[in-house]
């Protein structure tokens, strides 16, 4: 039987094209993706990657051919996908593989509303109905075949989001944004139509090939030429999406990176100001900033494992108004609780905008502590090493540790988290203090332990 355990993950599909996937498996995926769900409409967007549109189109024809009506949205944005889904109120495939290399790309799926599909939500349903097919013949079409339309939402998904946050009295910026030739280069033209923005475009042109750098700003390198471009031009900041321009970092005036925990912060702080007393949702290696600043704004912090689908779940159950994630995705509740870097990215520029300070001041507030940054070590048993941690630190005073997610290990002064990456034989480490020293000292200490 085929076997689709390498490109089918926890929260998503995504492989080498062809190598891994091709459009007669991407056929398959969309007639597996109707029979899952039971849709009889569905919405479909992709990226800017060479093999998207082909893929794209086999996934529209194998879901009309088992009944469904497909509405392409075409070139957009994974969180304009998500808009889609919503506004439209139906079940939703996005083709892109983000910040992975050229060759590779990928679904990420939800059903209507933007809600989450993963492996207890549909996915592993998905997979095995692909791999029948894949190894008995595909399905039997049905009676009547769905209608594949075109319909251009970038102008509503502009608008909508324009209308959740107030930019119409903020004093004029001056704003560099690096697209990393991935699709912010598509949507922010028309977000920040009209803005009192003076744009500094770098790297707009649509290419899949991703021949400047890697669309990831995650990493330090890719954000070089931003912190560069900020400098030469005195910009007030930076902004830096990712591939499929669903994450979104900043930079300040300096040319210094902004945390996302800081930005989480921040962003939680209007959001409580538009609703008191909300709930707002952070994952477990943000800062100690994040439930600190929330509960000087009268709101409430719920702390998370890592990973889209807990933020996602916590937000549904609990009703929290926004979530927030180191890795620089933003969760809104007004945005059918799915992320959007580019909602974000406005109330960083509406909070700037409103006062006459730096980005680098406005923030301060919001930055409390000194941090690591995600350090990752190959290790050859994962639980192994964490053993080694929790016997190391389980019996000091004044420790306490938890396993929400890895192992926790906090003290009045200090906290980190050691936890094992799903697909590789990772463990990352994040460390937190009041101070940088004892950041290097608890970094390298706990490192000793990993690397034993």
């Amino acid at each position: 039987m085929s076997d689709l355990s390498q490109i089918v993950k926890a929260y998503d599909i995504r492989g080498v094209v062809p190598d891994q996937w091709d459009e007669p498996l991407a056929e398959l995926f969309g007639a597996a993706f109707v029979t899952v769900t039971a849709a009889d409409a569905i919405v479909v967007g992709h990226d800017m990657r060479p093999s998207s549109p082909g893929l794209s189109r086999a996934f529209a024809r194998g879901a009309a051919a088992r009944g469904a009506s497909v509405t392409e949205i075409g070139l957009c944005s994974t969180d304009e996908l998500y808009f889609a889904s919503g506004q439209l109120d139906l079940p939703g495939a996005m083709f892109t593989a983000s910040h992975n290399p050229a060759q590779y790309n990928g679904i990420k799926m939800c059903h209507k509303g933007a809600a989450p599909v993963g492996q207890d939500t549909g996915l592993a349903d998905i997979r095995a109905l692909a791999e029948r097919w894949s190894e008995q013949g595909a399905p039997e079409p049905a009676a009547t075949a769905g209608v594949i339309t075109q319909r251009d939402v970038l102008a509503d998904y502009a608008g909508y989001l324009r209308g959740l946050v107030d930019l119409g009295a903020i004093r004029r910026l001056k704003v560099v944004v690096d697209a990393g030739n991935g699709m912010g280069g598509h949507t922010v033209p028309t977000v920040f139509a009209g803005l009192p923005l003076d744009l500094v475009p770098l790297y707009f042109e649509l290419d899949g090939t991703f021949p400047n750098h890697e669309a990831n700003p995650l990493d330090p390198k890719n954000l070089v030429d931003l912190q560069a471009k900020v400098l030469e031009t005195g910009a007030d900041l930076g902004l830096a999406f990712d591939g499929d321009a669903d994450r979104c970092f900043a930079v300040d005036e300096r040319g210094e990176p902004v945390s996302p925990s800081a930005i989480t912060a921040l962003v939680a702080a209007r959001e409580l100001a538009k609703h008191p007393g909300g709930t707002i949702i952070h994952n477990l290696i943000t800062s100690w900033s994040v439930p600190e600043v929330v509960a000087e704004h009268g709101g409430k912090a719920v702390r998370t494992r890592v990973g889209h689908s807990f933020i996602k779940q916590e937000m549904a159950r609990t009703g929290a108004i926004f979530g927030g994630e180191h890795s620089a995705h933003y969760y809104f509740r007004e945005f059918w609780n799915a992320d959007t870097g580019m909602l974000a990215a406005l109330h960083v520029l509406a909070a700037l905008g409103a006062q006459d300070g730096t980005l680098s001041e406005l923030v301060a507030e919001y930055d409390r502590y000194a941090a690591s940054g995600e350090i990752n070590s190959t290790v050859a048993d994962q639980a192994g090493r964490v053993a080694a941690i929790r016997a190391t630190y389980e019996s000091r005073p004044g420790v306490t540790l938890d396993e929400l997610d890895g192992l926790t290990v906090t003290t009045a002064d200090w906290w980190f988290n050691v936890r094992a990456s799903n697909t590789e034989p990772l463990l990352r480490l994040n460390v937190e203090a009041r101070d940088a020293a004892t950041v290097d000292r608890v970094r390298d200490e706990a490192l000793a332990v990993i690397r034993a």
